[in-house]
Formats: structure tokens, sequence, C-alpha cells
């Protein structure tokens, strides 16, 4: 295939990339393969987490959680030291992939929490005995649990102790009762990856990593990669390099970005559909999964999503492509409804859409219990 396809615009990339990462186009057949396709969906604010996979899909919220509850899809922590939607076919490889730097970072700060190396040797053998034979616990539970058997949980020492267990693979948030994800077992939970072929070693793995992030967020620089995995940047090099002939190019203000050829091809019978107006939740991916968001959000508009780059992403009115305001829901019972706040004047139409879009997440929302 040619190297270097000729050159976009930024307009045509951030067009692209709702295509990838099937907001446009076809879109995914199950949550699971959203999921899949997306490599990982970061799910810090679950109900927005569960929308953006059902956006992908054309299917609820409710299909979301039922692929949860069937194992089909599970939430961790494999990357950047934050929890995220995984298939559950990949948790095994991706945690030993991407989890070591946020543990270790985490270790340094073990001493501050009141935490010894012998405290978390003894919670992960308590809470694997709670949880051997298919048990599932509550976060609450969990607590309790080690609190019962004197070890420190308080002021984020329980948050590190279960985030460390699960960043060293034994646990994992599994499916929902009473409204609450539960712990359990990987390795009961999450089957055996060999008899799916999912069982990579490391080169393999950044390969992998490398192939389906362009194919799901493309197109992508090796920075968005390296920041969207949290790997050093020479491993994510290793990874799009061994992947190379698999991929095109793109260049934009100087920079080479990796695309699914496939993409290309489709492209331009899914750039109207790409155009239209779309209500995303906070966090979702075409925001957050990139180094560089500025051809979605342009820059002068960037604190009106991250207030004061706090980190927490408002969900978004994209229009043609773009970030055009923000919106929330307001209201309880049969007065919830959506308010939106432009960056400057809507675009022409986008009001109205803005209120029938808005009427179709306050009535799922009503239906799931959500916002």
């Amino acid at each position: 295939m040619p190297d270097r396809p000729p050159p976009t615009t930024a307009h045509d990339v951030a067009l692209l990339r709702l295509v990838a990462q099937r907001l446009a186009g076809p879109r995914a057949g199950t949550p699971r393969e959203a999921v899949a396709h997306l490599t990982a969906v970061q799910s810090q604010d679950l109900p927005g987490a569960l929308r953006s996979v059902a956006l992908r899909t054309g299917s609820t919220v409710a299909d979301v959680v039922r692929a949860v509850d069937g194992g089909e899809v599970v939430r961790t922590w494999p990357m950047r030291g934050t929890l995220h939607l995984v298939d559950s076919r990949d948790a095994l490889w991706m945690v030993p992939l991407m989890a070591g730097r946020p543990r270790a970072a985490a270790a340094q700060r073990r001493g501050q929490l009141g935490l010894t190396d012998e405290h978390v040797e003894k919670a992960g053998v308590v809470l694997t005995a709670a949880l051997t034979g298919g048990a599932g616990l509550s976060r609450q539970e969990v607590l309790a649990l080690w609190t019962d058997a004197g070890l420190p949980t308080a002021q984020g020492a329980g948050y590190h102790l279960l985030a460390f267990l699960a960043q060293t693979g034994v646990v994992c948030l599994g499916p929902f009762r009473a409204g609450e994800q539960v712990f359990v077992l990987t390795a009961e939970w999450v089957r055996d990856p060999r008899v799916l072929g999912r069982d990579l070693d490391e080169e393999e793995a950044l390969a992998e990593i490398a192939l389906r992030y362009a194919q799901g967020h493309g197109p992508s620089s090796v920075q968005d990669l390296a920041r969207w995995t949290g790997l050093p940047l020479g491993h994510v090099r290793r990874g799009l390099a061994s992947v190379a002939e698999q991929l095109s190019t793109l260049e934009l203000d100087g920079r080479v970005l990796h695309v699914a050829p496939e993409l290309l091809d489709a492209f331009p019978a899914h750039r109207e559909d790409a155009r239209r107006t779309m209500l995303l939740p906070g966090f979702d991916e075409i925001v957050l999964g990139y180094a560089d968001r500025s051809v979605t959000v342009a820059p002068e508009h960037a604190d009106r999503i991250v207030p004061g780059g706090n980190g927490v992403f408002r969900p978004t009115v994209l229009h043609d492509g773009r970030a055009v305001g923000v919106w929330r829901v307001v209201g309880s019972g049969k007065r919830r409804r959506v308010e939106a706040e432009p960056f400057g004047r809507w675009p022409r139409g986008v009001a109205a859409e803005v209120e029938r879009l808005g009427a179709s997440v306050v009535d799922e929302g009503a239906a799931t219990g959500g916002g």
C-alpha cells in the first residue's frame, strides 16, 4: 500500500475519528464488539461509559449492562491507573502489559496511606478466600472484610488495595448486584485466554495494542498511543513498527497519523453521517482518547469541557465533527431535561437537534435508573 496517502485536513481527521470509533457509519453489532473495537473505554464515570458503548452499537444502556453481567465485558484498571471497560478476552494480556507503571507509582505512595507490603499480601489472601467459588462482593463489603481482618482501609488505603489487586490480575469488577458492580476473582470470571488465542507475550501485546488503537481511534499519532496506554514512547514505537504494513499514514501539520486503510476506503460513504449532531457523555473516547484533541475540541474551548484542567470531562455536544457545547441533565422525575450551553451561538439547526436528542437521553436514563 502507499506509505503516505495525500494529506488531509483537521476537519477530515475529526470526521474520520468518528467513523473509526463507530459513532458514525456502521455501528458495532454488540456491546462486546464495540468495547473490543475501541480496545478499552474509560469508565471511572460508569453511567457515561455504558452510554458511550451503547451509542456505538445502536443498542441501549440496558444491553450493555447485560454484556457486563454475562461476563463479556469486564471493568478493571488496565492502564493509566484508571478504570476501563474491556472485552473479557483481552483483560489477561492488557493488564500485565500496561498496569506495571501505575502500580509501581502507587506502591511508592503506600507508606503515606499507612500500608505495608505485608498488608497488601494479607489483603490478597483474605479477599481471594472470600471470593473463591464464584462469590462477589461490593466495594463496601470488601472494605468491611478487610477491616474485620485488621487491615487499614480508611483515607484511600482500601481503594489502593483494590486497585493493586486488580492491577496484578487477582480481581476485577464483574456483574451488577442491586445496581452496583461486585468484585470477583479474575481467574474465575475471565476465561483462560489460551482457549481464545489471546495468550500474548510482550511483543505480541505491543503489536496488538498498536494495531487496534489505530483501527478504533485513528487517525492517531505515536504520542496519542503513548498517552492513551501510559506506555513509554519506545514501547509504542516498537508496537507500531511491527504493524506498519497493516496501516496507512496521513500527514497533518507535520505530524504522522496512523489509520486503518479500510477506514480511508469507507470514509466517503459515511462522511455526512459523521457531520450530524451528537450528545456524547463525559469522558467519551472521541474527546478523551488522544494526546492532541484539537481537531475535535478547539483549544479556546478546552476549559469549557475540562474546567480548570481538573480531569473531569463534561458531556459534550458535537456537530460536524467539532465540540460546539456542553450539556447536562437537570431536574428530577418527570421534570428531568437536558440543559445545554453552546460555545458562542449554536450552528443552524443544532438547538433543535439537541432538544430532540436530549429527550432520548432523559427517557433512557429513566428506564435504566441513570442520568
